[in-house]
């Protein structure tokens, strides 16, 4: 099983479906469009021909996708009116993921799209825009040398290129993610991975952007230091429970858990400077830690969930839209309703006693 096969979110437009379950993604969209327009304004003004390259890694196939290709324009249309310049531009844009990405559910979208922007801007002239889709992997080249001009990243790069190796027995019995029980030198292959994973990114994207390119990445991370207290331990934690009760349920193995490690990291701040630093390559323009409830629709800054069963079920359900084929093809898609089902469970049992936030890390890069 490799990750270029199986990862890709829940696809087309049911019930649990990515495009139905995405709005955790979205308020980190919109939390982070003061930084998307700074740079595209940036961007924009250091032009040297009139066509701007944009791409979206990760993009995915909700809603969201489209929605930054909306913002972009919206960015460019007002710092022109802004200036009353008329500068011509064409924009191209890349949407790029993995190949077993919903890409067909992504592009039947894209006339809809396009009258609802030229209403939206109605009366007022929008750069000539288009769109492609690019497969492929961003830890992999995707572009000529510099041939960018702006590249953006969303609750994507938390995702590692592979899944864990050096692994001998079950280390990480019970367990899916990093755990109290989880030996030291298993979280140390989390974070070399992760190491690994995101200075070769950087090199990549460093040789495809023009000079005076900038890159705006949003992923999960964690506030502290410490490796074994992240918050993505927590979620993951609970799901692990839940699988843990299938298979005493016996409609899951035991060696099907015990094999099984989430293909993810959620970084500190501190370890995503020390990679930067170590890449010499990009001048930061801005690096900050914000937090979203579990729950996307919990928009309350109290300690308190007001209905700790919905939300289970809300957190369950946005989840559910990011993992369903990746466990669908380790445990069986069998299984999916009786897992996702008590993992609303188990998330409104802990919500009743604490809320918790998701830890997102904002990174803004330019190519001095």
């Amino acid at each position: 099983m490799t990750m270029e096969h199986v990862l890709h979110m829940a696809k087309g437009g049911g019930e649990t479906s990515y495009a139905k379950n995405s709005w955790l993604q979205r308020r980190a969209l919109l939390e982070t469009t003061p930084l998307l327009d700074k740079a595209v304004r940036e961007v924009y003004m250091a032009l040297s021909h009139p066509t701007m390259t944009v791409c979206d890694l990760g993009c995915s196939s909700s809603e969201n996708t489209l929605f930054f290709v909306s913002k972009v324009i919206e960015a460019i249309c007002c710092h022109r009116r802004e200036l009353g310049a008329n500068t011509k531009v064409e924009l191209q844009f890349f949407l790029s993921d993995l190949p077993v990405n919903d890409f067909n559910h992504l592009f039947l979208s894209l006339r809809g799209f396009k009258e609802s922007i030229a209403v939206g801007h109605e009366g007022e002239t929008l750069p000539p825009f288009y769109i492609t889709g690019l497969p492929g992997s961003c830890y992999r080249r995707l572009f000529p040398d510099k041939s960018v001009h702006l590249f953006h990243s969303s609750y994507s790069l938390h995702w590692r290129s592979q899944f864990l190796d050096g692994l001998e027995g079950n280390p990480s019995e019970g367990n899916i993610y990093i755990a109290k029980n989880t030996p030291p030198y298993v979280v140390k292959l989390y974070q070399e991975l992760f190491q690994k994973d995101f200075l070769l990114f950087l090199k990549l994207r460093y040789e495809e952007l023009v000079l005076g390119g900038q890159m705006l990445l949003i992923f999960l991370g964690r506030k502290n230091e410490d490796a074994y207290s992240g918050e993505l331990n927590l979620v993951y934690g609970l799901l692990a429970k839940s699988i843990q009760f299938l298979v005493e349920e016996g409609l899951v193995g035991k060696e099907k858990l015990d094999s099984f490690n989430l293909p993810i990291y959620g970084p500190s701040v501190d370890e995503v400077e020390t990679v930067l630093k170590q890449s010499e390559l990009f001048d930061i323009n801005k690096i900050e830690l914000f937090e979203h409830n579990w729950d996307p629709y919990d928009y309350s800054k109290s300690d308190h969930v007001d209905d700790p069963l919905q939300s289970g079920m809300n957190v369950a359900k946005c989840l559910r839209a990011v993992m369903e084929p990746l466990f669908g093809s380790h445990f069986g898609e069998s299984v999916l309703d009786a897992l996702f089902e008590k993992y609303a469970h188990n998330v409104a049992e802990h919500l009743e006693r604490e809320k918790t936030k998701y830890s997102i890390i904002v990174l803004s890069l330019k190519k001095g």
